[in-house]
């Protein structure tokens, strides 16, 4: 006979299961699990709950007693009604972090089983790159895309880091766990009693908290130098000013509006490349002759 009701699961999350579902299980029907249905069909059974595989839908109905059926998303099923699972924000990670271990396991992809960090470190640039164009370019499809790419990136090495040996290992649980322990300590207005706070004292907040956490000695510490030399120059002018530190003097801007100062910039690269100089290397070595200024007054501070 037609089976009775069919309740969706995921495979991901094999406990989840709505009111409707629970008191469906709960009653006097038998209760079937259809291929793809195994990991709630295994976790009912671990907890004392009766369930009988079955290998595919026809084979649910042509039972002789009504029953209901564990199915996963996508099943075509003669069902008198189905109970749809609840989906929270956020399971579909789980699917992401289902199919890296997959391709890293064996039997799985054995490029992505090859990799390392230092292999994937390149592609991790250009996907954030790539992410960032999309956003300066408004277009939402295409940042859709590329935030994927760099959630791959970051399960990926997650995924390695899983492998690795004592003191170096750790995995997508730690990475997630390390960031909302972070969210939720850094934002006290929120989480805590810390009491309102407007945007400015938000901020302000934040470097407080931070450098508690880090015990940085000088500005510099934290701040990338694989990234461009005017972004990297920007973020130091920007922590040695909070830092009370000496920034460079500022130039005459010449510009009423970023547009202008974007056209002038390019005009200082042109004549630069008629001379032959690299402007990217002229300014990160400006730039890291700066950290080191600020590096030797930081220290001079902390020991005088």
């Amino acid at each position: 006979m037609p089976v009775a009701l069919a309740v969706v699961v995921l495979p991901a999350l094999p406990g989840l299961l709505g009111p409707a579902a629970w008191r469906a299980l709960s009653g006097r029907r038998p209760v079937v699990a259809l291929p793809g249905a195994a990991a709630t069909a295994d976790a009912l059974r671990a907890d004392g709950w009766a369930v009988d595989d079955v290998p595919d839908a026809a084979a649910a109905a042509a039972r002789p007693d009504s029953v209901v059926a564990l199915v996963p998303p996508g099943s075509d099923v003669d069902a008198g009604e189905v109970l749809d699972a609840p989906v929270p924000p956020g399971a579909r990670l789980l699917d992401v972090v289902r199919v890296m271990d997959v391709l890293r396991s064996p039997g799985g992809c054995p490029w992505d089983a090859e990799q390392t960090h230092s292999s994937l470190r390149g592609y991790l640039l250009e996907e954030a790159h790539e992410a960032y164009d999309a956003i300066v370019d408004d277009d939402p499809a295409a940042m859709r895309e590329e935030l994927g790419d760099v959630l791959l990136q970051v399960v990926f090495h997650a995924r390695v880091a899983a492998e690795a040996g004592p003191g170096r290992r750790f995995d997508v649980d730690d990475v997630a766990g390390d960031l909302v322990d972070k969210l939720v300590r850094r934002h006290p207005h929120v989480f805590g009693d810390a009491g309102p706070r407007d945007v400015a004292q938000v901020e302000a907040g934040w470097e407080e908290i931070k450098k508690a956490e880090k015990q940085r000695r000088s500005p510099t510490e934290g701040v990338s130098r694989s990234q461009p030399a005017a972004s990297w120059g920007a973020a130091l002018v920007r922590r040695a000013a909070r830092a009370g530190l000496p920034t460079p003097e500022a130039a005459e801007l010449g510009s009423d509006s970023p547009e202008a100062l974007g056209e002038r910039l390019l005009a200082v690269i042109a004549a630069a490349e008629q001379r032959g100089w690299d402007v990217e290397d002229a300014l990160r070595e400006a730039v890291r002759r700066y950290a080191g200024e600020l590096d030797a007054e930081a220290e001079a501070r902390a020991t005088g």
